[in-house]
């Protein structure tokens, strides 16, 4: 097994890429050695203007799949070969239109009989391998169309850094990432307000001193995102301060951490958890709905939040709708 070979997957271009100059040089031999001036890197080209006719150099590189920069530069070398010609578009001068010269129309009739054996081998080599490799090549090429691969890497990579992610609760050490994150969302979106800026900068004060909990999503040395849950009275939070640092977003990093507030919030059998948010934050809005909280019909009575225009309680993924005249008892001050 040769070292390329050895590599798996992780050389299947390199591979390929090899295999594709073994079969041009190979079909190059076979031209010389049956009198025909032909290369076989002209043949896609050549045969597309045989079959479909005049095409222009745009519309053949996007039949060809290839870019308009290589079909250009073919087409230019097949001008000074004689076997093509162009003219400028009848819709558009700044195109070119190639057709076939005569010189290759004669050509390509001469080699139909060397492609019919040409065909013949390779198919007879390829049925011998026991594989159908051009149904094989096909599938893969409408697969990279359909999910092109380095977006399925990323995804991947994505699954693997969010498996090592760890949530810890609050330490002191912690204490600055809790004021950079939020500081981070918030002024990407809104302004800091008064009391962000005293919650954030203090939290031990503001936050556990009264009872609360705050927790921290880690991958490693790095703090990506925080929450807290700061209890307003007994039994009632608050859920606050969600943030998660932009280039980390899309690690389902925010689930986790809403996840880990909620645990607790259940474990210290709270009575009522509640957030405050903004309408334009649809993402945020659809996480929280999908973990079990429930929209109300205004704001939250007494909000300290100017920018606050969304109020939800969580009622939990199993708990049914409340009646309308009890939702309104609910949300009266």
């Amino acid at each position: 097994m040769n070292f390329l070979a050895e590599q798996g997957t992780l050389a299947l271009a390199s591979r390929l890429k090899t295999l594709s100059e073994h079969y041009y040089d190979a079909v190059d031999e076979t031209y010389r050695q049956q009198g025909s001036s032909l290369q076989s890197r002209w043949f896609p080209l050549l045969r597309l203007l045989q079959e479909l006719g005049p095409h222009s150099v745009g519309d053949a590189a996007r039949i060809l799949e290839q870019s308009h920069s290589a079909v250009s530069q073919l087409a230019g070398k097949l001008v000074r070969r004689g076997l093509v010609k162009t003219r400028p578009s009848s819709s558009d001068r700044r195109q070119r239109v190639l057709s076939l010269t005569v010189k290759a129309e004669s050509e390509l009739k001469a080699a139909r009989p060397i492609w019919q054996a040409l065909r013949t081998s390779i198919e007879s080599r390829l049925a011998a391998t026991g594989h159908d490799l051009l149904q094989t090549l096909s599938a893969l090429e409408a697969d990279l169309a359909q999910a092109p691969l380095a977006a399925d890497v990323a995804r991947r990579r994505g699954d693997q850094e969010a498996a090592r992610v760890r949530i810890v609760k609050y330490s002191p050490a912690l204490r600055e990432h809790f004021y950079r994150l939020n500081a981070e969302w918030l002024g990407k979106y809104y302004r800091i307000e008064p009391i962000d800026h005293a919650v954030m900068s203090d939290p031990e004060l503001a936050i556990l001193k009264s009872g609360g909990e705050i927790f921290f999503a880690t991958l490693g040395e790095e703090v990506l995102g925080t929450c807290a849950l700061l209890q307003e009275a007994p039994g009632v939070f608050e859920l606050t301060k969600m943030a998660v640092t932009e280039s980390r977003q899309g690690l389902g990093i925010g689930r986790r951490l809403l996840d880990a507030a909620i645990a607790e919030f259940r474990r210290r059998r709270g009575k009522r958890l509640f957030l405050e948010s903004h309408r334009r934050l649809q993402a945020a809005l659809k996480l929280y709905a999908s973990a079990g909280f429930e929209m109300q019909a205004g704001i939250k009575p007494g909000s300290h939040y100017q920018r606050a225009d969304v109020y939800m309680i969580y009622r939990g993924k199993e708990a049914p709708a409340l009646p309308v005249g009890e939702r309104r008892k609910r949300q009266s001050p």
